[in-house]
């Protein structure tokens, strides 16, 4: 694995509240960090997907503002569908 090194800084108990959970998961400190960012990452992207799906259908449907969507659940509400 190609590889480098920083420094971060992180509040005393983030850090050890880490250490604890790596060492109950037998891992070293550089692997729980690295597999937090890396769901970290992916779960931003799955959020980023769904919002662009989200716009495209709101879009199929006409939707242009957030009154728009009130309206649609009031009526979905009331049995207006």
């Amino acid at each position: 694995m190609n590889t480098l090194t920083l420094n971060i800084a992180l509040p005393k108990e983030l850090l050890k509240n880490a250490d604890q959970l790596a060492k109950k998961e037998y891992r070293n400190r550089s692997e729980l960090i690295r597999e937090a960012l890396r769901l970290y990452i992916q779960e931003a992207q799955e959020w980023k997907e769904l919002f662009v799906y989200g716009k495209k259908q709101g879009k199929k449907l006409g939707i242009k503002s957030e009154a728009d969507v009130d309206r649609i659940i009031a009526d979905y509400r009331h049995g207006k569908r």
